[in-house]
């Protein structure tokens, strides 16, 4: 049975604990599992909630089988089951955990219990404002971390064009950015505890040997994409406001209609590439107008050549329009929902997206890796589909832990 379950990859030998929920937490350690990890999730009875999410078969939500896949799941109740989740704590190399601040430690799991149990523990904390300050115990989820994060206001329609409310991006942008942040954070935190960083000259040194606590917060991952906003703040109070579709620094670079009412994203912004953009779509005369010579000078006349490149796009479907601008290799490409995206050959040849078999909910598709090494996509980024509930209590507590079954129950 063990071999079953054995992952290869980078990161394979790497035991890592999961007691988190919904997204961030299971984002962070599915990345982990993905790339070799082994991953225990704890789950309580009945279940992580995001199994309620979505669409489902046969009650089993198909989210779960990209959510849960290479996980070993187990079912505890952690107030009554406390003391498996420390020994399992205390052979694990890393813990995820994105409950709400102070949660674990009212479960009696804070870092010093689990730390005192296995002290090269490194514990990755996911919160919606962080372990501390003013905010620390509000709740949160994602659509808070991008409000107070910025980028709410960034999505929101220029000034004076609508009312209607600035919308979200469509996904949990908040959890995913966090989970990656808290991933990025605890392989640092293992390099540090094992190797301890190069040396300037000779062998690497002597890791520390101790975990560390990682703490990482919803809306700090957003926060911290603003680019250069905050120093142009410092510098004269300017705060950046909505553009829609088009950014204030380059032209032309929009999204344009199109005649079968799909969208096309087009990036024309070199002096090279607006002239060829210009000779595909029946206009040279723009490109030899001295008034849109330099980018500078086509962002002061955005809106009248902005007009003249929709004129073109709105007699062709998408489709062929972006087959013209490709022909004169300018960037450009239609709005893909996620029907084009699981059609599209490119997609399909670089296994971003892949053909599975779920037991719970039958043929599938999942997500590749988006991390390649030696240009190869992993063979088995897929061991395993979402498991049922503490489909793997079985295995973990009397394979891996050693646990006798007569003692396995409650504490």
């Amino acid at each position: 049975m063990a071999k079953s379950f054995v992952r290869s990859g980078p990161l394979a030998g790497l035991r890592v604990l999961e007691i988190g929920h919904y997204i961030a937490g299971p984002f962070c350690t599915r990345l982990l599992a993905d790339l070799g990890a082994e991953v225990v999730k704890i789950e309580p009875p009945g279940g992580d909630p995001v199994r309620g999410w979505g669409a489902a078969v046969a009650g089993n939500a198909v989210w779960f089988s990209i959510h849960g896949r290479n996980k070993l799941s187990v079912v505890l109740d952690l107030k009554r089951e406390r003391d498996i989740a420390l020994q399992l704590a205390a052979r694990a190399d890393v813990l995820v955990e994105n409950l709400r601040a102070g949660q674990l430690e009212r479960l009696g799991l804070g870092p010093d219990v689990l730390q005192a149990a296995n002290p090269r523990l490194v514990i990755a904390r996911i919160s919606g404002y962080g372990q501390d300050g003013p905010y620390r115990d509000k709740p949160a989820f994602g659509a808070i971390g991008e409000a107070m994060g910025g980028l709410r206001h960034l999505t929101g329609y220029p000034a004076g064009t609508t009312e209607l409310p600035p919308p979200r991006c469509g996904i949990s942008i908040s959890d995913d950015l966090a989970g990656l942040y808290a991933a990025i954070g605890l392989l640092a935190a293992v390099w540090q505890r094992d190797a301890g960083g190069p040396a300037r000259n000779g062998p690497l040194p002597a890791g520390t040997g101790r975990g560390r606590v990682i703490d990482v917060n919803l809306v700090d991952s957003v926060f911290s994409l603003m680019e250069g906003m905050l120093p142009e703040y410092a510098l004269d109070g300017r705060i950046r406001q909505p553009q829609g579709a088009a950014i204030a620094t380059a032209a032309p670079t929009n999204t344009y209609p199109c005649a079968d009412g799909k969208w096309l994203a087009i990036a024309g912004n070199s002096d090279l590439i607006f002239a060829r953009m210009m000779a595909a779509i029946g206009r040279p005369d723009l490109a030899a107008d001295p008034a849109y010579a330099t980018n500078a000078d086509r962002c002061a006349r955005r809106e009248a050549l902005d007009q003249a490149i929709a004129a073109w796009t709105r007699t062709l479907p998408a489709a062929e329009a972006e087959a013209i601008l490709e022909a004169a290799e300018v960037p450009c490409s239609r709005l893909f929902d996620i029907a084009d995206c699981a059609a599209d050959p490119h997609f399909r040849a670089r296994g971003a997206v892949l053909e599975v078999t779920d037991p719970l909910i039958g043929r599938t598709l999942h997500p590749g890796p988006a991390i390649r090494l030696d240009g190869e996509a992993p063979e088995d980024v897929v061991g395993w589909t979402g498991p049922a509930p503490g489909a793997h209590t079985d295995y973990v507590l009397h394979e891996l832990l050693g646990l006798p079954r007569a003692a396995a129950g409650p504490a």
